[in-house]
C-alpha cells in the first residue's frame, strides 16, 4: 500500500506540474483547435470525393480528426512526454540520484507520465474535442458503456504510449545526443498512430503491417471503439498485449543499461 500510495503522489505531482503552465496550455488549446479545423476541412473534402472511405462516414471522420487533436499531447504522439526529462538526466547523470532511490525507476517514470497525460487529457485536449462537437456533427455514441470502454482503451492507450518513448528514452545511455532516435520516434507516431489519417485508409498489406503495430493503439484503436468500428475484447488484448512487450523491453534494456553502462557526467 506504501508503494501505491507513492505512485499515487507522483502521478498527482505530475498532473499539478503541468497544471502550472496555463499560458502553454492555453496557447496548446489554441493550436490545436486550428490545426482541427484545417484538417475537418481537409478530410470533408477527401470525403465528399470519397463516401466511406475507410468505412468511416463524414461525421465519424470528423469526429476522428477531434480525437487526434484531443490525443495529440495526452500521448505525447508528436514529443512533449517525460521521456524529454529522463533522457536530459541520463545525459547529466542527475540518473543516478534516481537510481539511488528506494523505488523503481520505470514506475516512478511512468506514474509521472500518466499525471502528465490526465492532465493534458482534461486541460488541452478537451476544449478542442468540445469546440468541434459544438460546430460540426459528429459522431458521438448515447451509450455510456460506449463511451466507458472508450475511455479504458484511452488509458491502455497512455501505457502503450509511455512504453514506446520510456525505450527512446533509455537510448540516451548509449547516445550522447538522443535527438535523432526522438526525431524518428516522432515521425513514426505520426504516421503509424493514424495522426495525418486512419489506418483503416492504407491499403492493402501497408494497412494490415501499420495496423498491427504498437503506435496503433494510441489513436486508432479508441477511436474506433468510439466509431463502432471495433469490438472491445480483442481492442483490449491487442493493447494491452503491446503494454506489456513494451513495458518488459523496457525493463530489460533499463537493466542493462544500469549494469553496463557509465552514466555520462558521472
Amino acid at each position: 500500500m506504501g508503494a501505491q500510495r507513492l505512485y499515487a503522489a507522483v502521478a498527482a505531482g505530475g498532473f499539478r506540474r503541468y497544471a502550472t503552465y496555463r499560458a502553454a496550455t492555453a496557447a496548446g488549446v489554441f493550436t490545436n483547435t486550428v490545426f482541427g479545423l484545417i484538417l475537418v476541412y481537409t478530410y470533408r473534402a477527401l470525403w465528399d470525393e470519397k463516401p466511406h472511405l475507410g468505412g468511416y462516414d463524414q461525421a465519424q471522420a470528423v469526429t476522428y480528426v477531434w480525437l487526434g487533436q484531443a490525443f495529440l499531447s495526452t500521448l505525447a504522439i508528436g514529443g512533449g512526454g517525460v521521456e524529454d526529462e529522463l533522457m536530459e538526466r541520463i545525459r547529466t547523470g542527475d540518473v543516478a540520484i534516481d537510481l539511488y532511490r528506494p523505488v523503481d525507476l520505470q514506475l516512478w517514470w511512468l506514474a509521472a507520465d500518466l499525471g502528465r497525460a490526465f492532465f493534458q487529457l482534461l486541460g488541452r485536449g478537451l476544449v478542442p474535442f468540445l469546440f468541434g462537437a459544438l460546430c460540426f456533427p459528429l459522431h458521438l455514441p448515447s451509450d455510456p458503456r460506449v463511451w466507458a470502454a472508450f475511455l479504458l482503451s484511452v488509458l491502455l492507450a497512455m501505457l502503450v504510449g509511455f512504453g514506446i518513448r520510456y525505450l527512446v528514452a533509455l537510448s540516451a545511455f548509449w547516445l550522447l545526443d538522443g535527438t535523432g532516435v526522438v526525431q524518428m520516434a516522432w515521425l513514426l507516431g505520426f504516421f503509424c498512430s493514424g495522426m495525418l489519417l486512419p489506418l483503416n485508409v492504407f491499403p492493402g498489406a501497408l494497412g494490415e503491417v501499420v495496423r498491427a503495430l504498437p503506435w496503433s493503439s494510441l489513436l486508432q484503436a479508441p477511436a474506433d471503439l468510439l466509431l463502432g468500428h471495433g469490438e472491445p475484447l480483442p481492442t483490449y488484448l491487442f493493447q494491452a498485449a503491446w503494454a506489456v512487450v513494451l513495458l518488459g523491453a523496457g525493463r530489460l534494456v533499463q537493466s542493462a543499461a544500469t549494469r553496463r553502462v557509465v552514466v555520462q557526467g558521472g
